[in-house]
C-alpha cells in the first residue's frame, strides 16, 4: 500500500478522473476544444459604442487563496446621507465564447467546474478561465456591471445593468482580507499601496453586514456546514482542515446574493424567461420540527423561515461544537438546490434557505454554465435582440444542469472520502475523540475531531444518539473506495 500510494496527487487524480467518468461528466477536452482555442488570439475587446469605461473604479477581487478564475470583481462609492453606490461586474464569457461552439458544447456536458484536491477539472479550457477571461490583475476586461444603490440602512433603492471595461486593482484572499477586517491581521499586501482600497473595503463589509442582518430578519437560514479541506507538501497529503466561514466570505455572498436578484428582475421585466435557483419550501418540515422539538424547541405546523433560522441561531450558541452536525442535517431536510425555468407575471418559486424571492446564478460564468446561459440572455435583452434560447430549450438546460452540478457534487464528496482515507490509511490501530453524526439502515457514522473526518462505525454498537461523544479506534481504510472503519474500544462510548 505504502508504494502505491508513495504519489499521493497522482493517485487521487486517477480516482478522480474515474469518478468524473463514472458519473457522465467528461474529465478531458476533446479535440474539437483545442481547435477553436488555438484560434483565439487574445481577450475579447469592445466592439459597441455603448459599452462603458469603468476601468478607473477602485475594482478588486476575493476569492480563495488559490482561485486562478476570477469571475466577478466588487467596487463601491459614497452617497449622500450614508447610501453607497455598489458595482459588480461579471466576466463576459460570452465573449470569447460563443454558444453552440466547441468549447460551449464541453461546457453544456459538464455544467460546472469541479474541484478536487489532487485536480480541477475547469468546465472551460484554462487558457480562458484563468487568463483571456478570467478579471485579471491589471488587466483590461470586458464584463457585465450590475450597479446598484442602497440607502444608508441597506435598503435596495435602485439598480441598472450594462455591459464595461473593467480592470482589476488588486486580487485578495477571504482569509487575510477577514483577519485585517476583524483586527486579527495586516492589510494584505496586494491592497497595500493602493490609495483608497482600505477604506473602500470597509464600505462593502459595512454594506454587507446591514445586508446580512435583513436578510436574517426575513428568515435567510445560517448554517455551519462541514467542509474540510485537504493540504500538501509536494504530492503528499499532510493534512485536512475545516473551512471557516469569515466576514470576507460573508462581504462577497451578500453582494453576490443581491447581484443575483437583480439579474433576476431584470429579465422578468424585460419580458424574457430565466434560469432561477431555486430552494423549495421543504417538504419535509415536519421532520425538522421533531428534530427541533429534541431539542425543546416548538416550530410552527407550516414552512417558517424565521422560526426555523431563530432555532439555528439559539443551538450555534448554546453548543458551537454540536452546530455543523444539526445544520447537516436540517440541510439534508431541505433538500437540494434545483434550477428552474421561470416566466414573466408567475409566481416565483424563490429560495427558501436564503429567504429571497429571486434568485438566480449569475455571477460565475467562467465555472458555472448557468451563469454563462444568464449571461448570454441579459445581454440579448441590453441589445433589443430576441432570447438566444427557447423556453423548450431552457427547461432542458435546466433538468441537465441540476443534474450534472448533483454528479460534480458527488464526485468532490467521493474525493474527500479518498483524501481522508489516504491521510489516515498509516494510522489504523490508533484512537480518536468523534461525534455520532448519523444513524439509520445504511448503518452508523462518526465524525472524529482532528483530523476532522466521517466514517462508519462498524461492530456490535450500544445505542446511541446523534451528537454523542465517543472514543473511538480506526480499523481500516480504501482510498479507492473512499471507506474509512472505526469500532468501538472497551467502555469507549460516554
Amino acid at each position: 500500500m505504502r508504494n502505491a500510494l508513495a504519489n499521493h496527487r497522482v493517485n487521487l487524480a486517477t480516482i478522480a478522473s474515474w469518478a468524473m467518468f463514472s458519473r457522465g461528466l467528461a474529465p478531458e477536452f476533446p479535440p474539437a476544444v483545442n481547435k477553436q482555442l488555438n484560434q483565439i488570439k487574445g481577450p475579447a475587446r469592445a466592439d459597441d459604442s455603448s459599452i462603458r469605461d469603468l476601468s478607473g473604479l477602485m475594482w478588486c477581487s476575493i476569492d480563495n487563496d488559490d482561485s486562478r478564475d476570477l469571475d466577478q470583481l466588487t467596487a463601491i462609492e459614497c452617497l449622500a446621507h450614508g447610501a453607497r453606490r455598489v458595482f459588480v461586474a461579471v466576466a463576459d464569457v460570452d465573449a470569447l465564447v460563443p454558444k453552440g461552439t466547441a468549447i460551449d458544447e464541453h461546457a453544456r456536458l459538464n455544467t460546472t467546474t469541479v474541484y478536487t484536491s489532487a485536480r480541477i477539472f475547469p468546465m472551460l479550457p484554462e487558457r480562458l478561465s484563468t487568463d483571456l477571461t478570467s478579471l485579471n490583475v491589471n488587466e483590461n476586461r470586458l464584463a457585465l456591471v450590475n450597479e446598484m444603490a442602497f440607502s444608508g440602512d441597506g435598503i435596495l433603492a435602485h439598480a441598472t445593468l450594462y455591459r464595461a471595461i473593467v480592470r482589476n486593482k488588486a486580487q485578495l484572499a477571504y482569509d487575510a482580507v477577514s483577519a485585517w477586517i476583524e483586527g486579527d491581521g495586516e492589510l494584505p499586501e496586494a491592497a497595500r499601496g493602493i490609495a483608497g482600497l482600505p477604506a473602500s473595503l470597509r464600505m462593502q463589509d459595512e454594506l454587507a453586514q446591514k445586508l446580512r442582518v435583513l436578510r436574517r430578519a426575513q428568515g435567510s437560514l445560517e448554517f455551519e456546514t462541514f467542509q474540510p479541506k485537504a493540504l500538501f507538501q509536494g504530492d503528499r497529503i499532510t493534512e485536512i482542515r475545516q473551512q471557516q466561514q469569515n466576514r470576507a466570505r460573508q462581504l462577497i455572498e451578500e453582494l453576490m446574493i443581491a447581484t443575483n436578484g437583480c439579474t433576476a428582475r431584470f429579465l422578468a421585466e424585460q419580458g424574457s424567461a430565466s434560469l432561477r435557483r431555486v430552494v423549495r419550501s421543504p417538504e419535509r418540515w415536519q421532520r425538522i420540527v421533531e428534530v427541533a422539538h429534541d431539542y425543546d424547541v416548538t416550530l410552527p405546523k407550516q414552512p417558517d423561515g424565521p422560526a426555523l433560522e431563530a432555532f439555528l441561531a439559539r443551538q450555534h450558541k448554546a453548543d458551537p461544537l454540536h452546530f455543523p452536525d444539526l445544520s447537516l442535517v436540517i440541510v439534508k431536510l431541505m433538500g437540494a438546490g434545483e434550477y428552474v425555468v421561470e416566466r414573466p407575471h408567475t409566481l416565483a418559486i424563490g429560495h427558501f434557505g436564503l429567504a429571497v424571492q429571486d434568485y438566480m446564478h449569475s455571477t460565475a460564468p467562467n465555472r458555472r454554465y448557468p451563469d454563462l446561459i444568464t449571461l448570454r440572455l441579459i445581454k440579448a435583452a441590453l441589445a433589443g435582440h430576441p432570447p438566444p434560447y427557447s423556453n423548450e430549450e431552457l427547461e432542458e438546460l435546466a433538468s441537465h444542469c441540476t443534474a450534472q452540478e448533483d454528479a460534480a457534487k458527488k464526485v468532490e464528496r467521493q474525493l474527500r472520502k479518498s483524501e481522508a482515507a489516504l491521510l489516515l490509511h498509516s494510522r489504523i490501530g490508533q484512537k480518536f475523540d468523534g461525534v455520532v453524526t448519523g444513524l439509520g439502515d445504511s448503518g452508523s457514522w462518526v465524525r472524529i475531531f482532528d483530523p476532522p473526518v466521517e466514517g462508519r462505525l462498524r461492530g456490535t454498537l450500544p445505542a446511541l444518539k446523534v451528537g454523542q461523544l465517543l472514543r473511538v479506534q480506526l480499523v481500516a481504510t480504501s482510498v479507492e473506495r473512499g471507506f474509512i472503519d472505526f469500532e468501538l474500544p472497551h467502555q469507549a462510548a460516554r
